[in-house]
């Protein structure tokens, strides 16, 4: 048994690694913009006897969970689980991609980020701060891990895709005070894939729990559009691969037009799967339906035709 049939076997087993130990500490210290009181940690199992679906939050210390392949290939990718910003779903968006990524040589970084809504200070930025320093603290250390710095890129889903497209559009935002030398580092990633991502803030085209999390209740329209990707979009965005489902009923399919658009209006390349069924969260194992649950192997298709993979 190899690649997707192996992994969504060892998914049906309940086998996923269980908290892989292996990582890495964003921040040195306490992240910037601590509240008084720090949130602490929660992990709920969401599963059953047969599969981990375990959820996260109260994240005081940001940090990256790492996937080692056995051959690797040269690429490296930071992954960035959903949850509305309430939660971070970790297993079913993280746990799960980061084995099939690395049985194909991807060095896997699956990012513990924080949750705007715990009390931390430009609540509004404090997923993009730790994804930005996350890609530079993973550059940094591209030799260690045996990958090629120029071949980094980032991937999320749901909310989780919202800090992915932040980050493709606003890489070069400065949304905390540098520390040290790693932050001068470039946090852009060489290809982005938000994935049933989360894209606007604007009502009524946003998914009402995440902008309500990220942006505090009623921000202004300008606010909304600040942390819009779509609205932020540059030359200097990476190429994009997006994949949604037009039956999803959590995050409009309409939130992926918008970027794909705004994409193509700014010359920036952009592959685009819509699929008829699969509803929202179509991550590993995936829909019972097809072509759906095949969206990893495109993924991956696109990835390497781009040379990474």
């Amino acid at each position: 048994m190899t690649g997707l049939a192996h992994s969504a076997a060892a998914a049906a087993t309940g086998s996923w690694p269980d908290f892989p130990a292996e990582e890495i500490e964003i921040w040195p210290g306490t992240p910037p913009g601590a509240p008084a009181t720090l949130p602490v940690e929660q992990v709920i199992e969401n599963g059953d006897a047969n599969r981990h679906n375990r959820l996260v939050k109260g994240i005081a210390r940001p940090r990256l969970k790492l996937f080692r392949p056995a051959r690797p290939n040269g690429a490296a990718l930071l992954v960035t689980p959903g949850g509305g910003y309430s939660v971070i779903v970790i297993d079913a968006e993280g746990y799960q991609i980061g084995p099939w990524l690395s049985e194909r040589g991807w060095t896997v970084f699956v990012l513990y980020y924080r949750l705007p809504g715990e009390g931390w200070a430009n609540r509004a930025d404090v997923p993009l701060a730790d994804a930005q320093r996350a890609m530079r603290l993973i550059r940094s250390r591209a030799t260690r891990f045996g990958f090629d710095p120029e071949k980094l890129g980032a991937l999320g889903f749901s909310a989780g895709g919202h800090v992915c497209g932040d980050l493709a559009t606003r890489h070069d935002a400065k949304v905390y005070e540098p520390i040290d030398a790693v932050d001068r580092l470039s946090a852009r990633p060489v290809i982005a894939a938000p994935i049933y991502a989360v894209q606007s803030m604007t009502p009524p085209l946003a998914h009402a729990g995440s902008r309500e999390m990220l942006l505090g209740p009623n921000p202004s329209r300008a606010i909304e559009q600040a942390h819009s990707p779509a609205h932020n979009v540059s030359a200097r965005t990476p190429p994009c691969f997006l994949a949604h489902a037009e039956d999803d009923a959590t995050v409009a399919v309409a939130n992926s037009l918008e970027m794909r658009a705004a994409l193509k209006a700014a010359g920036v390349e952009v592959e685009t799967h819509l699929f008829t069924a699969g509803g929202h969260g179509f991550g590993l194992p995936g829909p019972k339906g097809e072509p759906a649950r095949h969206w990893p192997e495109m993924f991956a298709a696109w990835a390497a035709a781009r040379g990474l993979g």
